[in-house]
């Protein structure tokens, strides 16, 4: 099983994902880490991404989790994944990609980002993500959209609890 963890920067998706990947015990892929240091620099200046950015990185994230299937058996990865063209490349000829999509309300996204260091996505940069969002509809279904409003607690369960319904079904 591929997890990936979406949704807009803020919505907890690093801290349920290794949350995740821990109790799993898959691989945990960040993926902001394998960002290429054009589109860090680009970020870091506050200058929003383009599909001509993402779609390499894209891919780079789809190699990664294939590679993480075929020796360990899958992975827990991060990603906004916010657009529907992201999510089918990064779910490419797969069917073990499931998504977990956090939703969170812009507000709330805000406050979390004012709280965390060290990280190179602004709280300028939100708007440009919430503009290219795509929510996951029905038709995408291997994707679930979860209110990640509450608790980070209680974000871990109810993502826990789908992982682990996927990995039953699967089994």
């Amino acid at each position: 099983m591929i997890l990936i963890v979406g949704g807009p920067s803020g919505c907890g998706k690093s801290t349920v994902g290794s949350y995740i990947a821990d109790k799993l015990s898959l691989p945990f892929v960040e993926a902001d880490t394998l960002h290429p240091a054009a589109n860090v620099a680009k970020m870091s200046a506050g200058i929003p991404l383009q599909d001509a950015d993402r779609l390499p990185w894209l891919s780079t994230l789809h190699q990664v989790a294939v590679q993480h299937a075929e020796t360990d058996g899958g992975c827990v990865m991060t990603c906004s994944a916010l657009k529907r063209s992201y999510r089918t490349i990064l779910q490419g000829d797969r069917e073990d990609v499931y998504f977990v999509f956090l939703q969170v309300d812009e507000d709330a996204l805000l406050k979390r980002m004012e709280t965390r260091s060290g990280h190179f996505m602004k709280k300028d940069m939100l708007a440009s993500q919430l503009h290219d969002l795509e929510i996951p509809s029905k038709e995408e279904s291997n994707c679930v959209v979860l209110d990640a409003s509450k608790s980070i607690a209680d974000t871990q369960k109810q993502v826990l609890d789908h992982a682990r319904s996927i990995q039953h079904a699967s089994a």
